[in-house]
């Protein structure tokens, strides 16, 4: 009795897996505005989850709020970087790093008006929320809009069998996914097999051996993706940045791990069949992109022209 359940849950895990890479892939692949209603869509789901852990501790952030003011940064975002409807000269970047801050006041500014004022927890609650599943989130757009050669020099033509054009933001999305994807699958596997010393209390699952075995996994990926891209010492600086991603996402699932046990909760929400919230399956995705693209702008273009 008790292994027919188990096994139901199982395919129901492989299969709402399976559904969420291949739905992930596809958008990735389309870039643009599908790509940006996608991931907002996802973040305002992840959003609610937040704000219902928030709840659950008695904090009554600016939901209605925060949720609208998120959606714009991914549209201005977006517009930003497509040279789309806002765009007339700096105009629609300019924009766009303006939506964080205005937002942030805004949040304030309606707390304030509720018939009971807002809290320090309240306050917090939202604009972390705005930082959290939006600033963070909108780097996948920033790092899909990427258009620069220089940063993919072995990348030209289309993508094999779908007729897409390669870009530079393509080939560096499709990687950064391909090293959070390592960790996860080196974490697991390694931990199971191996895990004898647990890694921190509050994920009691997660061991050191585990951590280290999606490090390497994320370092073998990162060096194979360097030298497909065609970086100078590309095997080199591709195992450097499956470090970095690998330990950002290793934060990102420890942070959501950590609101969830302060929160009572086993997993943010039940929306994905076998894995939980929709913060149970992004959680390692949200400081990664903000990092990646940061590191392949500032610091890529530097090492290139040395």
């Amino acid at each position: 009795m008790s292994s027919r359940p188990r096994a139901a849950t199982s395919l129901s895990r492989l299969a709402s897996g399976w559904a969420a890479g291949g739905f992930g892939a596809v958008v990735v692949l389309l870039g643009g505005w599908w790509f940006t209603v996608a991931v907002g869509v996802i973040v305002h789901l992840g959003l609610l989850e937040f704000f219902r852990m928030a709840q659950f501790k008695g904090m009554r952030p600016a939901t209605k709020t925060t949720l609208v003011a998120v959606q714009l940064l991914l549209f201005t975002t977006q517009a930003a970087g497509s040279h789309g409807l806002l765009a007339s000269g700096g105009m629609a970047g300019d924009v766009a790093a303006a939506v964080l801050p205005a937002s942030g006041a805004v949040i304030c500014g309606w707390l304030l008006l509720q018939p009971r004022t807002g809290t320090i927890a309240d306050i917090a609650a939202s604009i972390f929320g705005l930082f959290y599943l939006g600033f963070l989130p909108s780097h996948w757009i920033k790092l899909r809009d990427l258009a620069d050669p220089s940063l993919a020099p072995h990348l030209s033509g289309e993508v094999a069998l779908l007729g897409l054009p390669w870009s530079s933001g393509l080939a560096l999305t499709l990687l950064a996914c391909f090293l959070i994807v390592a960790t996860d699958i080196g974490s697991y596997v390694i931990g199971r097999r191996l895990g004898r010393h647990p890694l921190s209390p509050i994920s009691p699952g997660k061991t050191i051996e585990g951590a280290l075995g999606g490090l390497a996994c994320a370092m073998a990926v990162g060096a194979l993706g360097g030298l497909w891209l065609g970086w100078r010492w590309g095997a080199l600086l591709g195992g450097l940045l499956g470090v970095v991603v690998a330990l950002f996402a290793l934060v990102g699932d420890l942070t959501e791990s950590m609101m969830k046990r302060d929160a009572g909760l086993k997993d943010s929400g039940d929306v994905i069949p076998g894995h939980g919230g929709v913060l149970d399956r992004i959680d390692s995705y949200l400081f990664v992109p903000a990092v990646v693209y940061s590191l392949v702008t500032l610091v890529l273009p530097i090492v290139q022209g040395g």
